[in-house]
């Protein structure tokens, strides 16, 4: 039994190690929902976020409170009121909003004060430090809605909190602010989260929703054949955005994904939309390589995108050396002219560093990544991985259920990002026809999840 343990244990976590190294001395700034903490998921979010934290890792925690809210006014015989997404605060819902920030300020502590023995909160010291580290504003009036004591962020205290999280203590946020002459306002998470990550200049920005990320399809309701964008460039969640209906509740597919483009055009990095439905997904999306929710990338110079036919020359001139030497199989001017829409390029500052190109065939449910090449100047800086999670998101567009790749000299990098060698005989008919037997290139298969 041991041998079994260790035969998946000692992989897994060597797998892992990098991404340990990859995110201490980081911030992440953690938006948890009411819904969540309604759900009974604080422990172990709890237990995540104290793990996350004994690995180095800088953590601001904002929790929200809107079920919460909901039920202390209809306990009081009131009945919430949104408009356009956003509470209306009267004096009644502010004292139900202090009411449960207080409430959950105290089960939040609790949390990460349970260290018994055999749990993984054995050992673990985690200081939780609050404080009136949020000066507010009020919303206003709004198309002649009045909305009272509901507020947004005028202003965070970067520096103090850096302070706590620099003595190694994590920042417990409530949406609460107050304005300099100590009125209070009901804030959202969302808002506050991405005002704290844009001041801190945080790693990292992540949601835990319902949804738990954005649809590749995002049009069509969400379902096992629609699954989760890992990844969206900046530029493409914007485009996205731009073509989504107005989102007002949280379940709407555009509602997290605003803030998460907000907080990355104020410069944090990384912004996601994980499931806290999913026990450990924090741990998941942290700590695995395609993660389990959707991720919102600030690419600054960097372009991720489908190649057009302006794009051709520089392919050719990436590609040239690595048919040369025999690496890639060539391909003339013309097949990738005609082939240009199949490619997937990076760029950097204009100048094209990467490209891959998937040819689908679509009756197969299966399709072909072509033409993998970085650019020697860049190699090891993750651009293969860039390309080859883009492929797989364009696979999945498709319907795909897995892609191959054809290769005589690279083999142990598709292994090690979940290809497995088959049999050319498993190769579609289409393109068995055109095998080169004398060139032996292995085959390996990704199945597409």
């Amino acid at each position: 039994m041991s041998g079994v343990f260790n035969f998946t244990f000692v992989p897994w976590f060597r797998s892992v190690a990098p991404y340990i190294h990859m995110h201490r001395g980081k911030t992440i700034v953690i938006g948890v929902p009411g819904e969540a903490i309604a759900a009974g998921k604080l422990g172990n979010i709890a237990q995540d976020l104290a793990l996350i934290q004994s690995m180095g890792v800088q953590i601001v925690l904002v929790h929200g409170f809107r079920p919460q809210v909901n039920e202390q006014l209809r306990a009081k015989g009131y009945e919430p009121h949104f408009y356009k997404g956003t509470r209306v605060t009267d004096s009644v819902a502010l004292d139900c909003a202090l009411e449960a920030a207080g409430q959950l300020r105290y089960e939040v502590e609790a949390a990460f004060s349970q260290g018994l023995p055999n749990t993984p909160m054995a050992g673990a010291t985690v200081r939780v430090i609050s404080g009136n580290f949020l000066t507010a504003r009020p919303v206003g009036i709004v198309d002649g809605v009045d909305y009272q004591h509901s507020g947004l962020v005028r202003k965070v205290d970067a520096t103090a909190i850096q302070t706590m999280l620099d003595g190694g203590a994590m920042v417990l946020l409530s949406p609460l602010g107050f304005s300099p002459t100590g009125e209070a306002f009901n804030l959202t998470m969302e808002n506050v989260a991405t005002e704290v990550a844009s001041e801190l200049h945080a790693d990292k920005l992540i949601f835990l929703t319902d949804n738990g990320g954005i649809r590749l399809r995002p049009m069509d309701p969400p379902g096992d054949d629609n699954p989760v964008d890992t990844e969206l460039p900046l530029a493409y969640a914007e485009s996205l955005l731009s073509q989504l209906p107005p989102a007002e509740k949280p379940s709407d597919m555009g509602f997290h994904l605003q803030y998460c483009v907000t907080a990355c055009k104020n410069g944090v990095e990384r912004s996601h939309i994980v499931p806290y439905l999913v026990d450990g997904s924090i741990l998941l999306e942290i700590y695995t390589h395609d993660g389990i929710g959707s991720m919102v990338v600030d690419e600054k110079l960097e372009s991720l995108r489908e190649a057009t036919i302006e794009d051709v020359g520089g392919i050719l001139q990436l590609i040239e050396p690595f048919e040369k030497d025999g690496t890639l199989v060539k391909r003339s001017r013309t097949e990738i002219e005609r082939d240009a829409d199949h490619y997937t390029i990076i760029e950097h500052d204009g100048v094209i560093f990467g490209c891959a190109a998937l040819y689908p065939y679509p009756e197969d449910g299966t399709g072909e990544m072509a033409s993998v090449t970085v650019s020697p100047q860049v190699q090891g800086q993750g651009d293969g991985d860039k390309l080859l999670r883009r492929i797989e998101q364009r696979a999945r567009a498709m319907g795909l259920k897995s892609i191959f790749v054809l290769t005589t000299r690279t083999m142990h990098w598709f292994i090690k990002r979940g290809f497995t060698v088959v049999d050319p005989s498993w190769l579609p008919e289409a393109r068995k026809r055109k095998y080169n037997w004398d060139r032996k290139s292995l085959v390996l298969v990704k199945k597409l999840q």
